[in-house]
């Protein structure tokens, strides 16, 4: 696996039995790693090395809910439940996989990443909130103000588990793809059956340089451990912002599913807080959906006994959409849902195309990942065709991409408004799918000849 799981005098909480424990823990990790990388050890890592990881964690859980009652800790209920979760669901499933799998390489390997991630999580957010170091204190605000507090916890965490600064880039993320994505989808559910869908996505870089980093990671290319590490990671992180968050009270994880690109863009829809944040080691977003707007993604649910195939398969998958391609980019601004959908099905099979639904989401995107020509709808509310060509010739970076307006009507006063900016020319929607296309594959012939 080539994988490590190194120590950091950052994880201390300054509480003795606790750090003291937690030391432990990631020592023994580190020594099971060490020890799956042999063939001979691999009976051992399962039968000795399980039962003593799970002895020292329940130990470990014992003391710090002592601990917690000590000091009458706000969070011990919501707490001890994580632990409750952690001992009686996810550490009962794995030894369930390694037993029917007859303890397989990709069992092992599973039970080690997922108790990586686990720790990871768990010891930067919620065992940090013990201590008071400000990670509890959102949690009565008013409605108004959560947005506000999740963005404010959000980079809160970063910091904390990452040791990297953060900066809002939009609190109107649009489902903009950037770079090389992981795309983490997961459903929490109450005992009235109302249901919460939140999207965390992760430039893969980004996942290398902490998860990865944290495990002793050799590659700068995701392999399934990291991954695995990284979705327990994720999810703690998820867990730790809805729990300050009082509409997500009583919720629980239901489903999981990691997510294609197109498999994101289908199901992204009327976002009730959706962030898109920079940091020095890549791009990130969190995006979180109440109960009406859930849709169907057509992803696997991953559980215990797929995790290994699905993140296998994943991979691969997002290996060979991301590998490189003479494609050109097209971007498609457009505020219709019907207009960019049909420009994707009518441009997809010959182009790579992205989309957004107004023109500071298409802004964002050409930042994010520059496209060959943009297709810009000249009606938009808010901010028109006009001003979004305007922005987009002010930029130096941005200045001679080519544009193409995307329009119902062409009248002469429009166009004489734009020819200083220098489009390409117009497409008229009411057109036949045909020859739009004809006009773009006949532009990029002429480009290139």
């Amino acid at each position: 696996m080539g994988n490590q799981f190194i120590w950091q005098d950052r994880f201390n909480i300054g509480v003795d039995v606790i750090d003291r424990e937690h030391k432990k823990l990631f020592s023994i990790m580190n020594r099971l790693f060490i020890f799956s990388e042999q063939e001979d050890k691999i009976q051992w890592v399962c039968e000795e090395g399980l039962k003593y990881f799970k002895d020292h964690a329940m130990k470990h859980f014992a003391e710090e809910e002592v601990y917690m009652a000590s000091i009458s800790y706000m969070g011990y209920e919501s707490h001890r439940r994580v632990h409750d979760n952690f001992r009686k669901n996810t550490l009962p499933a794995l030894e369930l996989e390694l037993t029917r799998s007859n303890f397989s390489k990709d069992a092992v390997s599973h039970f080690l990443s997922v108790c990586a991630g686990w720790l990871i999580g768990h010891t930067l957010t919620e065992d940090r909130a013990i201590t008071g170091q400000e990670m509890s204190k959102w949690g009565n605000l008013l409605p108004e103000e959560e947005e506000l507090a999740v963005k404010q916890l959000i980079m809160h965490l970063v910091k904390d588990m990452f040791q990297l600064d953060t900066r809002l880039i939009s609190d109107r993320y649009s489902g903009e793809k950037f770079g090389k994505g992981i795309y983490c989808r997961f459903i929490y559910a109450n005992a009235k059956g109302e249901k919460w869908e939140v999207f965390m996505i992760f430039e893969e870089q980004l996942l290398v340089e902490t998860v990865g980093k944290m495990m002793g990671h050799q590659s700068d290319k995701l392999n399934v451990v990291l991954v695995n590490a990284s979705r327990y990671a994720i999810r703690q992180f998820v867990e730790s912002v809805l729990e300050h968050l009082p509409a997500a009270a009583g919720f629980e994880l239901k489903d999981e599913n990691l997510l294609s690109y197109e498999q994101f863009q289908k199901v992204f829809s009327k976002p009730q807080c959706s962030l898109l944040f920079s940091t020095p080691a890549g791009y990130f977003a969190y995006c979180a959906m109440p109960p009406h707007t859930l849709k169907q993604a057509g992803a696997s649910s991953i559980v215990t006994e797929n995790a290994v195939t699905e993140v296998r398969n994943y991979l691969k998958n997002n290996e060979e959409q991301n590998a490189p391609t003479n494609k050109k980019k097209i971007l498609v601004i457009d505020d219709s849902d019907t207009v960019r959908l049909a420009m994707q099905q009518l441009l997809g099979e010959d182009y790579e195309v992205s989309t957004a639904n107004s023109g500071m989401a298409g802004i964002r995107c050409m930042t994010l990942n520059r496209p060959d020509l943009v297709l810009l709808d000249y009606e938009m509310p808010v901010c028109d065709g006009l001003q979004v060509l305007e922005m987009i010739r002010s930029e130096e970076d941005f200045a001679k991409i080519p544009v193409f307006f995307l329009t119902g009507k062409v009248d002469k006063e429009s166009i004489t408004k734009v020819m200083p900016l220098h489009p390409e020319g117009y497409l008229i929607k009411s057109q036949q799918p045909a020859d739009i296309k004809k006009n773009i594959d006949g532009y990029f012939r002429k480009k290139a000849g």
